[in-house]
């Protein structure tokens, strides 16, 4: 089943809903970085919402990129989506596993990310200098993380829920969703989606039962009527490139370049999104100093 992200209102355009089944493109991340069962749960629920976070940019050039910086021992989350809905990311550590979380008997997201750290967000709209929001972590497990700077830095009331689940077979479910409340939202509307979300199942629960995007979205804001405004397929996709690669190595200037010449006779660039590795010879660096 090919995943999917739906953009939605409620109550009469009160509430906007956005709601995504991620389960193949965390499969894929799994797969390209290796990722324990923890870091599959880290990684993919950062992947989760900023293929939301990017959808919603809507321009064609437009990214964001994410990053949870904790104390915890998968280091650096990196994330980054667009506005199709297509993202990227790697974690620092991706071997990080822990036992269940005790309390609840999920993965120990929070305990692999800290509760010491920040949270970065940095949106590239191709015109000027790319907005950066930063907000302290909350819990280290990402979805409250998220709520918290969506309501403190751009000010909008937010729920966000992540989910991940994990079997001997690799990525059983992800998705995750997202729900804001307009202006003109009222305290009846407020009432309900908090009861609903209060008693819902975890989303990764609710995917791995095959239920729809568009049921979720019904159960969880309570609005039978709801209304489906676009609907995109995410996937997992790397655009980096050789030509990329070589404006990487141009940055470093001709004394760099000789340098690594000098000492190791060619350069690999190997890309941190998809492992993609990229060989430039000796004659390949000595075109480059002499182009510059």
């Amino acid at each position: 089943m090919k995943d999917r992200l739906i953009d939605c209102l409620a109550f009469d355009g009160k509430v906007s809903i956005k709601c995504i089944s991620s389960t193949n493109l965390v499969e894929e991340a799994r797969k390209i970085h290796d990722l324990s069962p923890t870091a599959s749960a880290s990684l993919g629920r950062m992947l989760t919402i900023t293929s939301i976070m990017g959808y919603e940019l809507k321009g064609d050039n437009n990214s964001v990129t994410n990053q949870m910086k904790g104390d915890g021992p998968i280091g650096i989350v990196t994330t980054v989506g667009y506005s199709n809905g297509n993202v990227k990311g790697y974690v620092t550590n991706p071997q990080v596993d822990l036992p269940l979380n005790e309390k609840n008997g999920k993965l120990n997201v929070g305990a692999a990310t800290g509760k010491n750290g920040m949270l970065y967000i940095i949106k590239d709209l191709g015109i000027g200098s790319p907005y950066v929001g930063m907000v302290p972590i909350v819990s280290g497990e990402i979805a409250e993380d998220f709520t918290n700077y969506f309501a403190t830095s751009e000010q909008t009331p937010s729920v966000v829920a992540l989910g991940v689940l994990v079997d001997k077979n690799g990525i059983k479910s992800a998705g995750g969703y997202k729900i804001s409340l307009m202006p003109d939202a009222e305290e009846k509307e407020i009432s309900i989606i908090e009861e609903k979300v209060k008693n819902i199942e975890p989303i990764s629960k609710m995917l791995d039962k095959n239920m729809t995007l568009e049921e979720i979205a019904k159960a969880v804001t309570g609005d039978e009527n709801l209304q489906i405004i676009s609907e995109i397929e995410p996937k997992y996709n790397c655009n980096c490139s050789r030509e990329k690669s070589e404006k990487s190595l141009i940055s470093l200037g001709k004394h760099e370049l000789q340098s690594i010449i000098d000492e190791d006779e060619k350069a690999e660039i190997v890309c941190n999104f998809c492992n993609k590795r990229y060989v430039f010879s000796k004659a390949d660096l000595q075109e480059l100093i002499k182009n510059m």
